[in-house]
């Protein structure tokens, strides 16, 4: 795609003649004779002759010139982002003790390097995941279960939850809901002892140490509010809850009055700085002394997995080799859905570091600029040092060279005499373009210059940008770690981003020059969003003076409120609805949050979809296939109403114009779907005759001639029916979806299920 150059003025002769001589009476009410015979006229002329060719040069301005614009104008490109993860680092075959892995260690995917950001106890012990998931207690099974009670001599629970045991493992279980998925709204990690370790021997190696825990949440449409003033509510709510069993002295199974097991547990006091229910991230948990990590010794056969207890397991040879057991519980309140769990993680980050990087020496001459070798780099991490005389000087990166202090120190003379001088500013500092890996020094009255024959030595960290983009498993090495250790990365890492290109940054140069990167009136909102990194924006809509909590409310109904509807170009859970997910929206909301207006509360979440149901009947042109017309229906009526139907970016908007909604970007909000106008759209597929009627629906509710969308509302099709002559019932169409089965509540004691053969 050719760079749409900037149109710094496009009118023409006889626009700036007319404009001009429309100015006249205003300027110079004497001047009344306006014929071409005037020669005040002929030098309007001729100055209008002469600013179009000024005009149409400077239209013409070459690349190097363009670019100098930008520099000009301080609109620097954007630096590439770097990708961040997770790993966990296993102890497989090493002592069995805890080892402590440093933070800054390198970890590769292939030969893309990443460095763990926070240090950990790695730990001698495996770990798996459980959770209960309810079976339905009817039939052989249930016979079954009161055959075992009664064997013993006991009767079944009148109020019971049967369950199973299943491991928490992504290719068999994709997601899971404590709330929903489970019994008792909790996962459980049993502490394994590795095979030919002993359980005294893990305990002691168990004992007082740091378990690094980490949490990958289930990223579903969400919402983000920037309120006045800074804050975000991403801030960590603790809903999650982790403890261990905590064992009477005698190691006794207590009983509650009704004989039924009454465990206790060890609540552990959670150390992180992410809400783990909303963003991927690990949480340290201080294990208690060797004594206390310990299992009940008197539990019987009927007890095993009760209640409260641990969840039963099936496997004898996993049985034997549980330490102790880890219970992460969600609060009652908590949207607690997971996409996994494991120990012994660490937050990982894409980048390397470069140290020592020698540069040219400095020539005393002002305003001096060093180019690094591995660019762009990445913002905050460049540091310089230069040696005069034997002696180290430390240069530290300032965002404008204005602000820096002197060469020489100058009295402030505008002081009056006697009164103490400020401190001097630091002088030895430098700006640095990221994305070029250019560095520039001061000229000596506003920073230092660097000195005659000074060597200098730089360093900094660099990272690839969306290539640190990885699938799961793909970090496999780490130079640095002891024999017998492994890492591997259970999830894909995220957030990379490459650098912009000048061809995107020219085509910035106006938008720029409208908003100044600040979100003031409602038409910053969208260019300023798309120069989002590391989020790919299929389309955005921003409503002024509105907030969704207000709905039926209209845009103007909330002031001082923006509320920005993004959507993803790519959704690959659902493609016909994206939806974005919560790293999506962090990574957007941190970009406006340092450009909106400190008083505007900005609301940016996704849209919310509206089930609709449809059935055509149709009447197809004779000699037509009918087949092959219906499925042209079933695909007009879906790209009709998508919510993104192609890229709505418009970069070649003129500077100033008022952006307008384009029908083109997807189905406008606000706007009802209704019959006549899916009907019209119907008869537009060729090979369509007639149309003999439609049926429209939404959800569970009856057939309807309009389908109103309020707020953030989309259309989002469940289901299509197309068929030749009169349309197939809506009830037909969605089935019996109504007959859902629900439950009126939940029986309070999980009992496991007992395998018919050990």
């Amino acid at each position: 795609m050719p760079i749409e150059l900037p149109s710094l003025d496009d009118r023409r002769y006889q626009q700036l003649v007319d404009e001009t001589l429309a100015r006249v009476p205003v300027h110079t009410p004497e001047w009344t004779n306006f014929n071409k015979s005037d020669p005040g006229v002929t030098l309007v002329e001729l100055f209008s002759f002469l600013t179009e060719s000024l005009l149409y040069r400077a239209n013409q301005i070459p690349e190097r010139n363009r670019r100098k614009f930008l520099q000009l104008l301080g609109l620097g490109l954007r630096p590439a982002e770097a990708a961040r993860g997770l790993v966990t680092i296993s102890n497989e075959r090493g002592d069995c003790a805890a080892v402590t892995v440093p933070a800054g260690l390198e970890v590769r995917a292939g030969s893309l390097p990443f460095r763990v950001e926070l240090g950990l106890d790695v730990l001698p012990v495996e770990a798996r995941a459980y959770f209960k998931r309810q079976v339905a207690a009817a039939g052989a099974l249930l016979d079954y279960t009161n055959l075992l009670y009664a064997s013993y001599s006991q009767d079944l629970p009148g109020d019971f939850d049967l369950y199973e045991s299943v491991a928490f493992d992504g290719k068999l279980v994709p997601q899971l809901d404590l709330n929903a998925d489970t019994v008792d709204g909790t996962l459980w990690i049993a502490l394994l002892a590795r095979k030919g370790d002993s359980l005294d021997d893990a305990r002691a190696a168990l004992a007082a140490r740091t378990l690094t825990l980490g949490i990958v949440p289930a990223l579903d449409a969400e919402r983000a509010d920037l309120t006045p003033g800074g804050r975000s509510d991403s801030a960590a709510r603790g809903l999650l809850e982790f403890a261990l069993p905590k064992i009477p002295a005698d190691g006794g199974l207590p009983l509650d009055a009704q004989n039924r097991p009454a465990p206790s547990y060890r609540v552990l006091e959670p150390r992180t700085d992410v809400d783990l229910l909303a963003a991927p991230g690990v949480v340290q948990l201080t294990l208690p002394a060797a004594g206390d990590l310990q299992l009940w010794n008197d539990l019987d056969p009927l007890e095993a997995g009760v209640g409260d207890l641990p969840p039963a397991l099936t496997d004898a040879s996993v049985a034997g080799r549980v330490v102790t057991w880890l219970r992460i519980k969600a609060g009652g309140a908590a949207k607690a859905r997971l996409l996994w769990a494991g120990i012994n993680a660490a937050p990982v980050v894409q980048r390397e570091r470069v140290a020592g990087e020698r540069l040219a020496a400095g020539n005393g001459t002002p305003d001096q600029q060093r180019r690094l070798a591995r660019a762009p780099v990445l913002p905050g991490s460049v540091s310089v040092l230069s040696v005069e005389n034997g002696t180290t000087h430390v240069w530290q990166e300032i965002d404008d060279l204005a602000a820096a202090g002197a060469e020489v120190p100058l009295a402030a003379v505008r002081l009056p005499p006697g009164a103490p001088q400020p401190p001097p500013a630091p002088s030895e500092v430098f700006i640095a373009d990221h994305e070029a890996g250019l560095l520039t020094f001061g000229d000596g009255l506003r920073g230092r210059r660097l000195p005659d024959g000074a060597p200098l030595l730089a360093s900094y960290e660099c990272c690839a940008g969306a290539a640190g983009n990885v699938g799961a498993a793909s970090i496999a090495g780490a130079p640095a770690l002891p024999s017998g250790f492994s890492v591997t990365n259970p999830v894909r890492t995220w957030g990379g981003a490459d650098a912009q290109s000048v061809a995107d940054g020219e085509k910035q140069i106006r938008r720029w020059l409208q908003h100044r990167d600040r979100l003031v009136s409602a038409d910053d909102f969208e260019p300023i969003a798309r120069r989002a990194p590391g989020v790919d924006l299929g389309r955005i809509d921003v409503l002024p003076a509105f907030h969704p909590d207000l709905v039926p409310g209209e845009p103007g109904s909330a002031p001082g409120v923006v509320t920005v509807m993004a959507i993803p170009r790519v959704d690959p859970r659902q493609p016909d609805a994206p939806q974005p997910d919560r790293l999506f929206l962090d990574a957007l909301c941190r970009h406006l949050d340092a450009r909106r207006l400190v008083t505007t509360e900005l609301v940016v979440r996704g849209p919310v979809y509206k089930p609709l149901w449809i059935s055509v009947g149709i009447d197809a042109v004779a000699g037509v296939s009918v087949a092959e017309t219906v499925d042209a229906v079933k695909a007009r009526l879906r790209e009709f109403l998508r919510p993104v139907r192609e890229a709505d970016a418009d970069t070649t908007l003129r500077l100033f114009a008022p952006q307008q909604a384009s029908a083109a970007q997807g189905w406008p909000l606000r706007t009802a779907v209704t019959q006549r106008v899916l009907m019209a759209e119907v008869a537009r597929v060729a090979g369509v005759a007639a149309v003999v009627d439609l049926l429209l629906a939404s959800g569970g509710g009856a057939a309807s001639a309009s389908i109103d969308m309020v707020g953030l509302e989309l259309p989002r099709v469940l289901g299509i029916s197309v068929v030749a002559g009169d349309p197939l019932s809506i009830e037909a169409l969605r089935g019996d979806a109504s007959a859902a089965s629900a439950s009126s509540g939940r029986p309070r004691l999980p009992v496991p299920v007992t395998p018919e053969n050990c």
